[in-house]
């Protein structure tokens, strides 16, 4: 199957609308896009108040979604790179990638923190991308144990 990170943008005249339109949909057979509503785009909150539109009769998969957290930095949920942070915003953007007509999938990103020289931030990122889930000592983040549940539940469901 052929697949591409399709455009994606707010709907003229309503903001809590995204609209998944790009040109490749015409040649893909899965129309895919990354989201990162309540990491670069708002509050995780936000993503109660997001729909989606995707006009395209095909399946839809998000193929990135997520945010970062350093592994064993505490705090409260509002507090940014923290693991509470990115557990509440898992909480949050589940519920709302159920309700998107068509989806058939979708894949975190990322799994594991990984090796990032342009990721600087002093004390936090220095030189990874901790939007994964496992730390890069292999230390699972509490957001992982969301999504752990999330599909043992939709498991129990189909059977």
């Amino acid at each position: 199957l052929l697949s591409a990170a399709m455009e994606k943008h707010a709907k003229p005249g309503a903001a809590n609308v995204n609209v998944v339109q790009d040109p490749l949909a015409d040649i893909v057979d899965v129309v895919a896009f990354n989201q990162y509503v309540g990491w670069y785009d708002g509050l995780p909150e936000k993503c109660g108040r997001v729909k989606w539109e995707i006009p395209y009769d095909k399946p839809a998969f998000v193929s990135e979604f997520g945010g970062g957290a350093r592994q064993g930095l505490h705090g409260g949920k509002t507090e940014v790179w923290t693991e509470e942070f990115q557990e509440d915003l898992y909480r949050q953007t589940l519920p709302m990638l159920d309700k998107i007509d068509g989806l058939v999938g979708f894949t975190p990103w990322i799994l594991m923190d990984f090796r990032s020289p342009r990721r600087l931030l002093p004390g936090v990122q220095d030189g990874f991308n901790r939007k994964g889930l496992i730390s890069s000592d292999g230390v699972k983040k509490q957001a992982f144990f969301v999504l752990q549940d999330y599909y043992a539940k939709r498991a129990a469901q189909t059977k």
